[in-house]
């Protein structure tokens, strides 16, 4: 269905009904859900030993909402499939500024020798967290930062990481399916949660 408006409002009426926009090929921004729905479980979050080595020798700089506005960028500009385009439109990073500003939108940003290596960004809604994008211009950057993701929301004590779909990649960490009658009751329990981010 072809979104309206990307007010505020409307957008995070629609996450917490599991809806989110997508901007298609043809330039038109439409509502899009899954069956079955991706998510991430806090507590089967799977780092590899590599992964928790680098980690550990802080080769990146974790910065939380430093430049939301760029890291959102970088997701948009980053080499994708899909058309040869980006499913971000202008219109989508400007909307995602706004949630930003309101305190709704927050990035995980991976950096190295003060440049933006690496990252991801993403929507909160009461103890709920939609994963929306990720990059990296730097080997391992924005697996880094999901776990700077995954410790903060463990942090703060959400209950769900939605990821929307399941890739290959996010598979390697412990990201499952699960039907979208069952991710919509635990998305209802989450949205339950008073849980801040920031």
């Amino acid at each position: 269905m072809r979104v309206e408006s990307l007010d505020p409002t409307t957008l995070l009426n629609a996450y917490a009904q599991g809806a989110f926009p997508m901007t298609d090929p043809d330039g038109v921004t439409r509502w899009y859900s899954a069956d079955p729905r991706g998510t991430l479980p806090l507590d089967q979050f799977h780092a590899p030993h590599t992964l928790r080595q680098l980690v550990k020798q802080k080769r990146f700089e974790i910065r939380i909402n430093h430049n939301f506005r760029a890291c959102m960028t970088a997701c948009m500009t980053a080499k994708r499939d899909y058309a040869n385009g980006s499913w971000i439109s202008n219109d989508l990073l400007e909307a995602y500024c706004r949630l930003h500003e309101m305190g709704h939108a927050h990035s995980v940003e991976a950096w190295r020798n003060n440049q933006l290596a690496g990252g991801l960004y993403g929507v909160s809604l009461g103890g709920a967290f939609f994963g929306e994008s990720m990059f990296h211009t730097q080997r391992d950057a924005s697996k880094v930062a999901l776990v700077a993701l995954i410790e903060r929301l463990r942090e703060r004590k959400f209950a769900l990481l939605d990821t929307q779909a399941v890739t290959s990649h996010l598979a390697r960490f412990g990201c499952v399916e699960m039907p979208a009658k069952e991710y919509l009751l635990r998305l209802a329990e989450a949205l339950q949660r008073e849980c801040r981010f920031d």
